[in-house]
């Protein structure tokens, strides 16, 4: 096991000639709502649920509606889904007597109010309603349940799988894992030089940015709400394991003033400024993409207004316009890492939410 702080290649955030967005908190967001909507619309529209057993004839029309949000992070490789849809699903059926006459054709409407990635492994709730409330459009109503809801659920297990693996950027994945590694050691710099005009311009890591004026910094400010005590926040955003649980990667934190701490992998690194236990967090934050000397200062206020509910107000400056390589998506990047990555993450995994 490598020791903290000695430079050892599994902690140490590698830096990429071709401006990769590599450790950029490791992640890459897609959004997959339209992708969700083309796989339920194909997979849950004309699905023949019964085909004359029991002299009934039910089948699904169309996919009315899929809303929410839905996308896939991509870190270090690893697919982290995200998800909270809800589906609409018509339908229609039609009963017969034994003589094959038509006794009624009803339509009705079948309702998935909630799928979502907390709950991947549970089946979700399945409401089924029918605009004919008879006898046999209660029966109709009936047989759509016990018949079309095994259907409709195996459809959303395999949205829950294909979103384990990446959803839309399953593909590009499975691609970019069976393309041939490149041979990045050049013996000169004549080699580099040609290598450059085989695989085409590279991007140059930028200069370090000035800090005069704050010109091409940000800062980014939240206030978060949440179901707990203050301390167990504190404690929480200290404890090594416990963020080794929320975002599912390594990380290492020292509880001492002036003590160092590397997390999401290594990709964010820094030293503990002021810590006040419950009420302060500060630190020198660092993103192994950003460029040379720049750092950037977390402050973490803890307020309990009441017994039970925490508001933490984040306060993060300097935080650089461009990485090295000129990408402009650094303050976007990490307002959403903090957002969705550990805010959202911390209330879904220990039971904070509001």
């Amino acid at each position: 096991m490598a020791k903290y702080g000695e430079g050892d290649k599994r902690w140490i955030v590698e830096e990429r000639p071709d401006g990769a967005n590599v450790h950029n908190w490791h992640w890459a967001e897609t959004d997959c709502l339209p992708w969700s909507k083309m796989f339920f619309t194909k997979s849950l529209s004309d699905l023949t649920i019964l085909d004359g057993q029991g002299n009934l004839r039910i089948k699904t029309k169309k996919v009315e509606k899929v809303d929410g949000e839905a996308y896939v992070n991509i870190r270090k490789g690893k697919v982290i889904p995200g998800y909270e849809i809800s589906l609409s699903v018509s339908w229609e059926g039609e009963a017969k007597d034994g003589e094959g006459k038509t006794l009624l054709k009803a339509e009705g409407n079948l309702e998935i109010p909630y799928i979502s990635d907390e709950n991947a492994d549970e089946d979700p709730e399945v409401k089924v309603t029918v605009k004919d409330e008879g006898p046999i459009g209660k029966a109709l109503k009936e047989a759509m349940l016990a018949k079309g809801k095994p259907l409709v659920l195996e459809k959303v297990r395999d949205f829950v799988q294909a979103m384990a693996k990446g959803g839309p950027v399953k593909d590009e994945l499975e691609a970019k894992k069976s393309a041939p590694k490149t041979n990045t050691t050049t013996s000169n710099s004549n080699s580099t030089a040609v290598s450059k005009e085989k695989v085409g311009v590279e991007k140059e890591p930028k200069k370090e940015l000035e800090k005069e004026g704050k010109k091409g910094f940000k800062t980014i400010t939240m206030s978060e709400k949440f179901n707990c005590r203050a301390k167990d926040m504190y404690e929480i955003l200290m404890d090594e394991n416990r963020w080794k649980g929320f975002t599912q990667s390594n990380a290492r934190i020292s509880k001492e003033v002036g003590g160092q701490f590397s997390i999401f992998d290594g990709s964010v690194t820094g030293i503990n400024l002021e810590l006040q236990e419950g009420k302060l967090i500060a630190q020198r934050w660092r993103f192994g993409s950003w460029p040379d000397g720049i750092d950037s200062t977390v402050r973490l206020v803890f307020n309990e207004p009441e017994p039970g509910v925490t508001i933490i107000k984040l306060t993060h400056s300097d935080v650089p316009e461009e990485d090295r390589y000129g990408n402009a998506t650094v303050v976007e990047n990490t307002e959403r890492g903090w957002r969705d990555l550990i805010f959202n993450k911390i209330r879904a995994v220990f039971g904070f939410g509001i």
